[in-house]
C-alpha cells in the first residue's frame, strides 16, 4: 500500500508539477501529452491514476482529445475506477462513440453509475439502441428505470436535460423537519439551490429557496415559505425555450414536471450554459451551410460528404444567377466594362444582405423579432439599405468613371447599387421571417436564398439599366 502511494506521489510530481498541463495561453502542452502517452505505453497505472485524480473533468476531456485514438481507451482501462466518465461529455461526439464502443459494457456501466443522471443520459444518448440496452442491463434496476425514462423523452427536450436527483419533501413538513431530512439523507445531489414541496402523489406544490429555508425558525411550516408561482418547465419543453426562460428570469434552477404535474427532475444553470453553447454552435454552423454534427475530429471523407449537398444547392443557385448574365450576352460583348463591374454590384448587395440576415436570424432565435414589431424592423432595414445604397452609389460611381472614363457608367452603377442594397436589406429580413413562418430553420436556409436574390437583382438591375442608358441591343 505504501509502495503504491509512493509511486503515485512520484508520478504526480513528475507529470503535473514537472510538466504543467497548460501554457500561458491556456493551451494544453505537447510535453504534458507526451508524458501521459509514455505512461500509457509503459502501462504505468499508478502514474496515470495520480494524474487523472488531479484533473477537472473538462481538463481530462481536453487531454483525451489530444491523445492518439489507441491511447484514449488504454487511459480509461489503466485508470479504472479513478477515471471520471463525465469527462467523455467534454469531447467530440465521434471521439466519445469510439471510446465507448471499445470499452466493455461492464466498464461503461460502472462509470455511468458514478454520474449524475443528466450526465449519464448525455453519455448514453449518442449510442445506438443496442449499445444503450447492453449497458443499461448492467445497471441496478432503479437506476436503469430512471435512465430509460429520460432517454424516452424527445431529443433536445427538458426531459433529456434534467437530472433526476433532487430534494422533495412533504408539504406537511416544518423547516426543522426539512433540515433534519437533508442532514440524514446520504444521497443528496452534489449541488442544489432549493428544495421542492410535493403532495403524497409527488405532485409539485412549490419551491423553497435554501436561503429562505435557513433564515426561518425550525417550527415554521414549509407551506408558509413555499413559492407556488415558481417558474417551472415541462419535460416536453424544448431546451432552447428553457434556456431562454433562465436568461429572462435570471434562474439558477427550475423544477421539471411531467404531463400530470408530477415532479420528475430539475434543470440547473450549468446544464443551460451547455444548451446555449450548443445552440449557438449549431446556428453558426448552419449559417455557413455546415451540418450541426460536424466535429473537428471527423475524417475528411465524413466532412466532405456532410458538406456536399449544401454545396450542390449553392451550385444550382449560382447557375440561376449566371443565367441572368446570359440574357445580356450581346450587351456584355459591346461594353466590356459591364462584365468587369457587374460582380461588384452583386457583391455589395450580398454583403449588405448578410448583415441584415445575421441580425434577423438572431432576433428570431431570441424571440426579439415577432409579429408585433416585424414591419417596423422591415422599414428600418429598408431605410438602412437605402442610405447605404446612396452613399456607395456615389463612391462606386466616381470609381467607375475614373477607371473607364465613361461618365454615364457612374450613374448606371450608382442606380444599380441603390437597387441591390435595398433588395439585399429586404431579402435579408423577409426571407428569414418567411422561413420561420413555415417552420423551417432560418439559420439553415436563409444564406443561399438571400445570396441568390442579391445576385439576380444585382446583375439584372445593373445590366438592365445599362442597356436602357446606353441603348445597347
Amino acid at each position: 500500500m505504501d509502495e503504491h502511494m509512493d509511486g503515485a506521489s512520484s508520478a504526480e510530481a513528475s507529470v503535473l508539477d514537472h510538466v504543467p498541463m497548460r501554457n500561458e495561453d491556456g493551451d494544453i502542452r505537447h510535453e504534458f501529452v507526451e508524458e501521459i502517452a509514455h505512461a500509457i505505453e509503459a502501462g504505468d497505472s499508478a502514474a496515470l491514476r495520480a494524474c487523472v485524480a488531479e484533473l477537472h473533468e473538462a481538463d481530462l476531456g481536453d487531454l483525451i482529445g489530444a491523445l492518439e485514438p489507441d491511447d484514449r481507451v488504454r487511459l480509461v482501462e489503466l485508470t479504472g475506477r479513478d477515471f471520471d466518465f463525465s469527462a467523455l461529455n467534454e469531447v467530440d461526439e465521434s471521439v466519445r462513440e469510439e471510446i465507448l464502443e471499445e470499452l466493455p459494457p461492464e466498464t461503461v456501466a460502472e462509470g455511468v453509475r458514478e454520474l449524475e443522471s443528466d450526465d449519464a443520459v448525455e453519455l448514453l444518448e449518442t449510442l445506438d439502441q443496442a449499445d444503450q440496452e447492453e449497458i443499461l442491463e448492467k445497471l441496478p434496476l432503479p437506476e436503469r428505470v430512471a435512465l430509460e425514462r429520460s432517454l424516452l423523452y424527445p431529443e433536445n427536450s427538458a426531459g433529456r436535460r434534467m437530472q433526476t436527483e433532487f430534494i422533495a419533501v412533504p408539504q406537511e413538513f416544518t423547516v426543522g423537519q426539512a433540515i433534519d431530512y437533508m442532514r440524514e439523507t446520504p444521497d443528496l445531489p452534489d449541488r442544489f439551490y432549493e428544495i421542492y414541496v410535493v403532495d403524497k402523489d409527488q405532485h409539485w406544490q412549490g419551491a423553497v429557496p435554501l436561503d429562505v429555508l435557513l433564515r426561518a425558525r425550525r417550527p415554521v411550516p414549509l407551506t408558509e415559505l413555499t413559492d407556488e408561482d415558481r417558474r417551472r418547465v415541462s419535460v416536453l419543453e424544448d431546451q432552447e425555450e428553457v434556456a431562454r426562460m433562465f436568461g429572462k428570469y435570471n434562474l439558477v434552477a427550475a423544477p421539471v414536471l411531467d404531463t400530470h404535474d408530477r415532479l420528475v427532475g430539475v434543470i440547473t444553470v450549468d446544464d443551460v450554459v451547455d444548451v446555449i453553447e450548443e445552440e449557438a454552435d449549431e446556428d453558426l454552423k448552419a449559417l455557413g451551410g455546415v451540418t450541426s454534427d460536424e466535429e473537428l475530429s471527423d475524417t475528411f471523407l465524413t466532412i466532405a460528404r456532410g458538406r456536399f449537398n449544401w454545396l450542390l444547392v449553392n451550385l444550382a443557385t449560382a447557375f440561376l444567377a449566371s443565367s441572368v448574365l446570359g440574357l445580356f450576352e450581346g450587351q456584355l460583348e459591346k461594353m466590356v466594362a459591364l462584365a468587369v463591374l457587374a460582380p461588384i454590384v452583386a457583391s455589395q448587395g450580398g454583403n449588405a444582405a448578410t448583415q441584415t440576415m445575421t441580425v434577423a436570424v438572431r432576433a428570431l432565435a431570441t424571440r426579439e423579432l415577432g409579429s408585433s414589431n416585424a414591419w417596423r424592423v422591415v422599414l428600418r432595414e429598408t431605410l438602412v439599405g437605402l442610405v447605404n445604397g446612396l452613399a456607395f452609389a456615389v463612391i462606386t460611381g466616381i470609381a467607375a468613371v475614373a477607371w473607364f472614363k465613361i461618365p454615364g457608367l457612374g450613374i448606371v452603377i450608382g442606380l444599380a447599387i441603390i437597387c441591390n442594397l435595398v433588395a439585399g436589406a429586404l431579402g435579408g429580413i423577409l426571407i428569414p421571417m418567411a422561413l420561420e413562418r413555415v417552420r423551417a430553420d432560418p439559420a439553415v436556409a436563409s444564406g443561399t436564398f438571400v445570396t441568390t436574390v442579391t445576385d439576380v437583382v444585382g446583375f439584372f438591375s445593373f445590366l438592365g439599366i445599362a442597356t436602357l442608358w446606353f441603348g445597347l441591343r
